[in-house]
């Protein structure tokens, strides 16, 4: 089940993510327990890390996949590939498509010991033997496994959660910890290391974690000049679990918004070589998750983003509304100003409702 699809997984499903918000919150983290974060996800192998972002034939999560890449590939301290399984263009959910940059057999080929870290978005399909097996043989030549959101149900397939201390996104807590009887859900965190594999929270937490990462390899002044270009003040692991959880209100936008099935509204985003692929997948990816909308990269040819990804845009043809190019808006101002958007369109609920799917702290 896509995490897109989770308020109609049934009344069972509404009581387990309920009861998986329970239990005692930690003190905040201090500067030792940063310290102990950062040390964790120092460089294994390399002075300059290999990293690969691993993407999937079938489907991964857009924004769980994007900014990673981008964020890293930005700061210069790393090679950084997507890499699949085969080359073919991979649909990622809910929106845009891109080609990767690598397929298993050539990284292998070119990396024989292995990438430093791996990264892992939410999958479509969290069983596919190719990528699980991957992902073991990753882990086991000393490779930091590293899941973004819903990309932990793919670390518990390849038998790398039970056992640690982990987190997902808030809807997919309850599913991970049956899985894993063993595993240890650190709340408010929105990011959680334990022995080389590293968790996070909702899709939000792509961001302050892939600046966590660059922190580890460069130091703090390279995240620091990292995350002014992002927008972002503070990365910290930081996290207030408890505002991220399903009420009435979300439940009733839910399903008042798919039953108008009728005026589901097509947004196009218009995109051109050097478009940031960053801001892009965080606008299509939040007009995506009202459940009213959908948002899409439109050109006529493929194009290449500002971080060398080659993305296949969507035809014009059956687009609704053209949204603003992406221009030069710092990444998390531009989520924030298409949140206000989608209030103004169809309500406050129906923005905060998603902001609470990408697991974002949007007060609008």
């Amino acid at each position: 089940m896509h995490r897109r699809e989770f308020f109609l997984a049934g009344p069972l499903g509404l009581v387990a993510c309920a009861a998986a918000a329970t239990g005692a919150a930690p003190d905040p983290p201090d500067a030792n327990e940063r310290a102990e974060t950062l040390a964790a996800l120092r460089p294994p192998k390399r002075a300059r890390p290999v990293i690969a972002v691993l993407g999937s034939p079938g489907g991964a999560e857009t924004t769980d996949l994007i900014v990673p890449y981008g964020v890293l590939r930005q700061s210069g301290l790393a090679e950084v590939l997507v890499v699949s399984p085969t080359m073919a263009v991979m649909p990622l959910m809910p929106a845009l498509n891109i080609r990767p940059q690598m397929d298993l057999a050539g990284f292998d080929a070119r990396w024989p010991d292995g990438a430093d870290y791996v990264i892992v978005p939410a999958m479509h399909r969290d069983d596919d033997p190719a990528i699980l097996d991957w992902i073991k043989v990753q882990s086991g030549k000393g490779a930091v496994v590293c899941s973004i959101c819903a990309g932990a149900l793919v670390l518990s397939k390849a038998g790398l959660i039970d056992g640690r201390r982990a987190t997902t996104h808030w809807y997919r807590i309850d599913e991970l910890q049956r899985a894993n009887p063993n595993m240890r859900w650190v709340r408010d965190r929105r990011y959680v290391i334990d022995r080389r594999v590293a968790t996070t929270t909702g899709i939000s937490a792509s961001i302050p974690f892939s600046l966590t990462l660059v922190e580890a390899i460069g130091g703090m002044d390279a995240a620091s000049a990292l995350a002014g270009q992002m927008g972002v003040s503070t990365w910290t692991a930081e996290h207030d679990s408890a505002a991220f959880q399903l009420s009435g209100g979300a439940i009733w936008t839910a399903l008042r918004n798919r039953a108008v099935f009728w005026n589901q509204e097509r947004f196009g985003v218009p995109v051109a070589d050097g478009v940031d692929e960053i801001s892009l997948a965080l606008v299509t990816d939040v007009y995506s998750e009202t459940y009213h909308s959908s948002a899409f990269a439109v050109a006529e040819t493929p194009i290449t983003t500002m971080r060398g990804l080659e993305l296949v845009p969507s035809p014009i043809a059956g687009i609704d509304h053209m949204l603003a190019p992406i221009t030069g808006t710092l990444p998390v101002r531009g989520l924030s100003a298409a949140l206000e958007d989608i209030s103004a369109r169809y309500g406050p609920a129906t923005a905060r409702f998603a902001a609470l799917n990408l697991e974002y702290p949007w007060r609008g």
